[in-house]
């Protein structure tokens, strides 16, 4: 039986992104290299510290979080693309619910996604494939230099796709309790308004 490491499976609301405050099932896989020191999930790091679960059980517990009232799946981690996800989004697929997929883009894109939110890191550059299909760019601030390749990886975004082809939206997220992030992301929005702001919500409000 197809199987697939696993930190936890929870059904709550998307806190971050275009689509904070929808109500979504979430899927964390295990297995990181990636290795962002500010990481807020970094006990999903180790694939073997974590069981595997096989792929059918995991879609009916969304197909279950969809009679709840789950709007879409988001497929996250660790690093989800470390894991191969073709048939887990078959799996899927029969729930009916939208697959949102959360990546650094590190690893060989698999499966199949409605939505693709692209989380680059600098000391780990993504793939060009998920750069070029990517609905949302979404990068972590620091620090000025993440504002630099923030730009960069939205230039190199827009250079990959056809010329009329639409871009991704583009956020800038501070790293949680980062006061000198947060100051440099809400003045960079402010004076660029090309982007948004990107806030951990649930953390705010106390929820998974």
């Amino acid at each position: 039986m197809p199987v697939l490491p696993v930190v936890e499976t929870f059904h709550s609301l998307q806190g971050e992104g275009l689509h904070a405050g929808r109500s979504a099932f979430f899927i964390r896989l295990a297995g990181c290299d990636v290795g962002c020191p500010w990481c807020d999930t970094k006990h999903s790091w180790p694939e073997a510290a974590h069981p595997t679960r096989p792929l059918a059980d995991l879609a009916a517990e969304a197909a279950a979080a969809a009679v709840a009232g789950a709007a879409f799946v988001v497929i996250t981690g660790g690093e989800p693309l470390q894991q191969p996800l073709d048939g887990l989004c078959a799996a899927l697929a029969a729930t009916g619910l939208p697959l949102h997929l959360e990546t650094s883009g590190v690893g060989q894109p698999s499966g199949r996604f409605d939505w693709i939110t692209l989380s680059p890191k600098p000391h780990r550059p993504p793939a060009a494939d998920l750069l070029a299909r990517c609905h949302e760019l979404k990068v972590v601030v620091t620090s000025p230099a993440d504002l630099a390749f923030a730009e960069a990886m939205a230039a190199e975004a827009a250079r990959l796709r056809p010329p009329a082809a639409p871009g991704p939206a583009l956020l800038l997220q501070p790293a949680w309790d980062e006061p000198v992030g947060r100051q440099l992301a809400v003045a960079y929005v402010r004076a660029h308004p090309d982007w948004r702001l990107s806030l951990q919500s649930h953390k705010w409000l106390g929820v998974r």
